[in-house]
């Protein structure tokens, strides 16, 4: 499927080279690469639809020291939606008390009918967006029932029982910044791993060759504000086993996409 990365810390660090790394795995990946600079003082999205490596804006922006406190990174291999830039991650969308929501997602939604309806009004084709537009509604709507915004401790709840209900049949490993706060979900085995430094905490989903990675704790929702844990949920029980079914969806997908035009790296 997809691989996902994040940093988080107090202190902004260089990352060049832990992003190279991550993006060098783009060769089993290569149907789009995504990059948020998270700060809000420095916000920013970068996608395309073609392989990491073979793109001469990421080149260009790797060539350039990326320093931020929260970064995100992806590279897609696509089981639902056209090679397209809409369907590439980061997704991102303001709820209606101006947070900006960012999320990155390494899996497939295969049974969910609360996602339905938002199909109508997504941008790309992909679940992984309409996980995003759910998630925004039923904080717009709870701020809505409450007439004022959640704290984070609301949001976090609010978020823990709707990927505690989402998970089910799903794989759903993600992270996702809402303006402040980092939430880092796994649900399959050994998919998500973490690095904890003196500064912060790193996410891969595949270790990186620098640190001491561990597993991310499964089925279970974690906060991080400036790569510090806030707050940790209860374990939910949905843990995700691909089904013969399932496998046999995801490659009839892939058979089904335009070939990936090959070419020689450019870095």
């Amino acid at each position: 499927m997809c691989e996902l990365f994040a940093y988080s810390s107090d202190n902004p660090l260089e990352i060049n080279e832990y992003l190279k790394d991550f993006y060098s795995h783009c060769n089993y990946h290569p149907h789009g690469w995504g990059l948020a600079l998270l700060d809000s003082s420095n916000y920013s999205v970068y996608k395309e639809p073609v392989c990491a490596r073979m793109s001469l804006n990421l080149k260009n922006l790797l060539e350039k020291p990326v320093i931020n406190k929260n970064v995100f990174a992806h590279i897609r291999l696509a089981t639902i939606g056209k090679l397209i830039p809409s369907n590439c991650h980061p997704f991102y969308k303001k709820d209606d008390s101006n947070r900006m929501w960012t999320l990155i997602h390494n899996g497939t939604i295969f049974d969910s009918s609360d996602l339905c309806r938002y199909s109508m009004i997504q941008e790309g084709g992909t679940d992984s967006e309409r996980v995003l537009l759910y998630i925004i509604d039923n904080i717009n709507k709870l701020e809505s029932q409450k007439n004022r915004s959640l704290d984070v401790k609301e949001r976090f709840d609010l978020l823990s029982n709707l990927v505690s209900n989402l998970s089910f049949n799903n794989k759903l490993d993600f992270l996702l910044h809402d303006g402040e706060y980092i939430y880092v979900h796994m649900n399959c085995r050994d998919s998500l791993h973490y690095f904890k430094f003196n500064h912060g905490v790193m996410f891969s989903t595949v270790p990186l060759n620098d640190g001491h990675w561990e597993d991310v704790p499964l089925n279970t929702l974690l906060c991080f504000k400036n790569g510090k844990l806030i707050f940790k949920s209860n374990t939910h029980n949905n843990e995700y086993i691909e089904t013969p079914e399932q496998l046999i969806f995801i490659k009839k997908f892939l058979n089904s996409l335009d070939k990936v035009s090959e070419g020689d790296f450019l870095w």
